[in-house]
């Protein structure tokens, strides 16, 4: 959680520093490979969490009907 908040804490100075430090370890042309990688990731990620989003509705809906068959 303290990363968390040191990261948003930093000012532009910091970031560009981190982004030259990138730079020079991974170099220009391998920095578009580790973007496509990330934004691969996060896709992966987001489509992972909808699938579970919508099973728990699916569930709480079978719940649901469930409770207003057995009160009937």
């Amino acid at each position: 959680m303290e990363a968390l908040l040191l990261f948003f804490s930093m000012g532009g100075y910091e970031i560009v520093v981190i982004l030259f430090i990138v730079l020079l370890l991974f170099g220009g042309k391998k920095i578009p490979e580790l973007m496509r990688g990330l934004g691969k990731g996060i896709k992966e990620f987001n489509n992972a969490r909808a699938t579970i989003e919508g099973e728990i509705k699916e569930g709480m809906k079978e719940v649901d009907s469930k409770k207003v068959d057995s009160s009937n």
